[in-house]
């Protein structure tokens, strides 16, 4: 086989460890097929000796990494658990923003009702470059309504999520996508193939040529000169199908003699016959000419690598497969026997009665390549230790810095985006996007979930360490926030390329902050993808995007009734902070404004106090004690009482008296902070529980009038009308894409 065609698929030194596994040389499908299982996206090779350092148990966690998705137990008397995953779609999603990003939300539902779960709820962490861009224009309209589309489509609430714009990501954006479920605990599904003779059913959309190599695409860089000929790399989603898909496989799921079942996800025919097989220690014999397909001439090769949409893999007990399909016919889709499980660990393919392909198991997946990649600090950070924030210059008119901040689109409401799904279907939503965290309630339990994505990639490059720790701690805090206790996360790890030493350090350093938090604030990693190679090709050489570890928090509120919102409720309560103002600007959106660029060595948190803190405010929203909690994140201090007064356009007046520089002190990004009111009768009772829990916490202010005033030490330095300032918040993300004047 030519050296070229090897490349295009392998490295050199890959394709001697294949020949070296099989004893000869591979053919084109065989070849195809360990291109795919042994990419970044399928064999994690340069991940995984990382990955191990993640907290992954705790009493509450039914099913870790390994499986579909992760699964926590939510109540114990009625034993129902949720099932969660996130995963990227990136490169996709710029290629082809709509299709991209709607694939993105089916693949990970399949993830999730694979499980035997029953989607309620999906978010999405979106990353864009600088909406000054027409293309990055393009694709932010373009990934939102893929998104839009499919999930309102389905029938799944999209519910909540974050979005950021930095020039990082101006040719790779990043489309993590977020699914949970409910299941039963005696009804959870497994993707382990068991039962020699036992039939393997193809069932769902027929196989066509989209998405051919879509693993191997995502695990590499491109050029935007690359875009059209990938585009056969993207695939093309049925939100229809879908839904019949769904509700077929958990009928099926109800009947006797499912084995195991996996969706059909990156590397399509491929991935799911082959880790099933690998999870159940047995070999899978495949007749391809059996496989439903919607183009004609159709390949072996393209049958096993199509990342067709809509697709699930079953393994039934022999002698019930009729049973089974007959339940997939019902609901219009395609059910055919395609194969079976034989002892031999082997996957075997048949192509018109000739053997096409026949390779073992463990070649695929336990022997794939494992690299230390080298690592080394950047030459960046040891530059910006040096760096002094007080070399900025401090603001003449504070008013303006606010109006400014509350119309940057990363910080902006992204309302024009959440209004565009629905996130009330199924009528399990008792929190609405804009608060802190979602959440919604599990019927039949009394108990709500809270969700929150989280991770502030500019942390995460000036300080990977630190950045890892604040985006577990964040997703965290947004959650303990609306009353719950945080439980368990997923992770979406994306960065560049990790043949990269200083790119490789980054992700060392990120994962080491986010198995330190973990451990800490008990939140276990239960599921989580890796997305390397998100660069772009350029003249002057290569640009990555800002290291962004993705974090979701799943936490469960005993009582659903007990919930938290993020807003002011009445004129009168008291203003409170929690924890302590340092005034650090490093990273922040404020550092952005003034200089244009991100240095210093970014934000800090202590584990030991944000676990302190975290327990303190759901005992405190549990008692009753406090009316609205809102933590501080991007813009500070002052952008957070703005976002907390525009629900109801309630006014306040805060007053502080930090020995900290006025602009650092309301705009500083400083971590383990959360602004909570609370009745004027109650201050000293809310005082003394802090007080008690060794929480900082002190009254900064009131709830007052129509208009937000914040003074420092004497001085007065805003004065902005909410209801001004809620027009600049609500209307800004419109405006920089084009949708008004």
């Amino acid at each position: 086989m030519d050296r070229k065609v090897i490349e295009q698929h392998v490295t050199w030194e890959e394709y001697q460890k294949i020949v070296e596994l099989l004893g000869r040389e591979p053919n084109l499908v065989e070849l195809g097929i360990f291109s795919a299982m042994w990419s970044e996206h399928c064999s994690y090779k340069s991940s995984r000796p990382h990955l191990k350092k993640f907290p992954t148990e705790a009493p509450w966690v039914v099913q870790g990494p390994g499986e579909n998705a992760g699964i926590i137990m939510v109540d114990e008397e009625t034993e129902t658990c949720v099932a969660f995953k996130v995963e990227s779609h990136n490169h996709p999603s710029y290629i082809e923003p709509f299709n991209g990003a709607a694939t993105g939300v089916g693949g990970i539902l399949r993830d999730v009702f694979t499980m035997g779960a029953r989607p309620i709820a999906c978010m999405d962490s979106l990353r864009f470059g600088e909406l000054s861009d027409p293309k990055m224009r393009y694709v932010t309209k373009g990934v939102v309504s893929g998104i839009s589309h499919y999930g309102n489509c389905v029938g799944v609430p999209t519910v909540g999520g974050e979005v950021y714009f930095d020039s990082c990501y101006q040719t790779n954006p990043l489309v993590n996508a977020f699914a949970l479920g409910v299941v039963k605990k005696d009804k959870i599904f497994y993707a382990r193939a068991a039962g020699v003779g036992n039939p393997v059913i193809y069932v769902g959309a027929k196989t066509g040529r989209d998405g051919i190599h879509g693993a191997t695409m995502a695990s590499e860089e491109f050029s935007s000169e690359e875009e059209v000929e990938k585009k056969v790399n993207v695939q093309v989603g049925d939100p229809f199908m879908e839904k019949l898909l769904i509700e077929a496989c958990l009928e099926a799921m109800e009947k006797e003699g499912i084995v195991a079942i996996q969706d059909m996800g990156a590397a399509g025919l491929t991935s799911s016959s082959v880790e099933m097989a690998s999870r159940g220690g047995v070999g899978v014999v495949l007749y391809l000419d059996k496989v439903p397909t919607r183009e004609e001439g159709m390949t072996p090769y393209e049958i096993m690598l199509s990342e067709s949409q809509e697709r699930m893999l079953v393994v039934c007990e022999k002698g019930k497969e009729e049973e089974i399909m007959d339940v997939f016919r019902k609901w219009g889709l395609d059910a055919t026997v395609i194969g079976e499980v034989i002892e031999e660990p082997v996957l075997k393919l048949f192509w018109q009665g000739e053997v096409v392909a026949e390779l073992p198991i463990k070649a695929l997946t336990d022997e794939a390549p494992v690299y230390y990649r080298p690592f080394k600090v950047p030459k960046y950070i040891l530059e910006n230790r040096k760096y002094d924030q007080n070399t900025v210059p401090e603001p003449e008119d504070y008013n303006q810095v606010v109006r400014k901040l509350l119309s940057s689109p990363t910080i902006a409401s992204k309302r024009w985006i959440w209004e565009q799904y629905d996130h009330m279907v199924q009528i399990n939503t008792v929190v609405y996007p804009g608060s802190d965290a979602a959440v919604l309630r599990i019927k039949g339990t009394g108990k709500g979930i809270a969700i929150s994505s989280d991770c502030n990639s500019r942390y995460c490059y000036l300080n990977p360490y630190e950045g890892g720790k604040i985006a577990v701690a964040e997703a965290s805090r947004n959650v303990a926030c609306s009353g719950a206790v945080p439980r368990a996360i997923t992770d979406c790890l994306n960065f560049g390329s990790p043949e990269d030493p200083e790119i490789m350090w980054q992700f060392v350093k990120a994962t080491d902050g986010m198995a330190d938090a973990c451990r800490v604030l008990e939140t276990p990693v239960v599921s989580g993808n890796v997305s390397f190679y998100n660069e772009t090709k350029t003249d002057e050489g290569k640009r990555a995007v800002f290291p962004t570890p993705t974090v979701v928090c799943v936490g469960v509120l005993e009582n659903v009734e007990k919930r938290m919102t993020s807003y002011f409720k009445d004129e009168g309560d008291v203003i409170i902070l929690l924890g302590e103002n340092t005034g650090n600007i490093s990273g922040s959106e404020y550092q952005k404004l003034q200089i244009g660029e991100f240095r210093g060595t970014g934000q800090t948190v202590d584990l030991r106090f944000e676990k302190t803190l975290q327990e303190a405010i759901v005992e405190a929203i549990q008692k009753g004690l406090i009316k609205h909690a809102h933590d501080v994140s991007e813009g500070g201090l002052a952008v957070n009482l703005f976002e907390s007064s525009f629900e109801k356009e309630l006014g306040f007046e805060v007053e502080l008296d930090d020995d900290i520089r006025s602009d650092f002190l309301l705009f500083g990004e400083d971590q383990s902070r959360i602004v909570v009111s609370v009745s004027p009768e109650r201050v000293d009772e809310v005082l003394d529980f802090f007080e008690k829990r060794t929480v900082p916490a002190k009254v900064i202010g009131k709830v007052k009038g129509d208009r937000g005033i914040i003074k420092h030490r004497g001085k007065e330095l805003v004065n902005i009308s909410v209801k001004e300032a809620k027009e600049i918040y609500e209307t800004a993300l419109e405006k920089e894409l084009g949708l008004q004047g």
